[in-house]
């Protein structure tokens, strides 16, 4: 079983860490598009033209399903991908987690990139599913790039102007770009208020690992070898996993080595 996942940068990281834990035994393939990132700032036409190839470099090793690890990506490009690649390859977009957010009863806040914030994409999905909740949207203008680049500095000053503008009494928030799920705790420490219960963070790297693997009439299982694969694939050159991914758990977990398989040099 081969799962591919694209996005701009490292966000693919937290639903790629989702699928193998899920799966031990998946082959991997992460194709992102650091010469052409931000995603964000370009127009619709050319995010496409970007997703389009990234995706194009990743279904030529021949993965069973392709996961749009990139809210953004998903907004502008998801019908062009399925067009393209369906039936054959499966393709599974990312919804920032409204619904279930908003299911779990309010204060809510939503925090995404400023391109994100405000557009009438995540307005619809609020209204949709907001059941007249209490929905603050907070942009976080310059975290995804700090995540990318793993600055610790930058994400610290980013989180904390974040929450500045999340209300007191907010109780889950929504992390609505993939990026933000590599620092979820340090968006829990910034907000977290003494004597309340524990803050909700949502996220979508498990629902859309899971829908991956459901699409496949593929299933979670403990009862695999931890013996799955992993190909980066960097603005189309296979690369090694950027050096910034390791910082985040999920980038040790993917480059942690497998088992040698059955029958490998080395194995006795």
């Amino acid at each position: 079983m081969k799962i591919a996942l694209m996005d701009a940068g490292i966000g693919l990281l937290a639903a790629a860490a989702a699928v193998r834990r899920l799966r031990p035994d998946a082959d991997l393939v992460l194709s992102s598009d650091p010469d052409g990132m931000p995603w964000g700032p370009r127009t619709p036409q050319d995010l496409t033209a970007r997703a389009l190839a990234v995706a194009e470099a990743a279904a030529a090793h021949g993965p069973d399903a392709l996961i749009v690890a990139c809210n953004t990506a998903t907004v502008h490009a998801l019908p062009a991908l399925r067009a393209r690649f369906e039936p054959d390859l499966p393709v599974i977009g990312t919804v920032p987690a409204i619904k279930p957010a908003a299911a779990g009863g309010g204060p809510v806040a939503v925090w995404a990139t400023p391109a994100t914030t405000g557009s009438p994409y995540q307005r619809g999905l609020i209204r949709e599913f907001a059941n007249g909740l209490s929905i603050t949207e907070v942009p976080c203008p310059g975290l995804s790039d700090a995540i990318q680049c793993a600055d610790e500095a930058d994400i610290g000053l980013a989180v904390a102007a974040a929450a500045k503008l999340t209300p007191d009494d907010v109780r889950a928030v929504v992390l609505g770009c993939t990026h933000y799920e590599l620092v979820a705790e340090h968006v829990r420490a910034a907000l977290q208020r003494p004597g309340l219960p524990p803050l909700v963070l949502h996220g979508t790297a498990e629902a859309v690992a899971a829908q991956a693997l459901r699409r496949i009439g593929e299933w979670p299982t403990a009862q695999v070898p931890d013996e799955g694969t992993l190909t980066v694939i960097l603005s189309g050159r296979e690369e090694p996993l950027p050096a910034a991914a390791l910082a985040y758990a999920e980038g040790r977990l993917l480059q942690a080595p497998a088992p040698a398989r059955r029958g490998s040099v080395g194995e006795h």
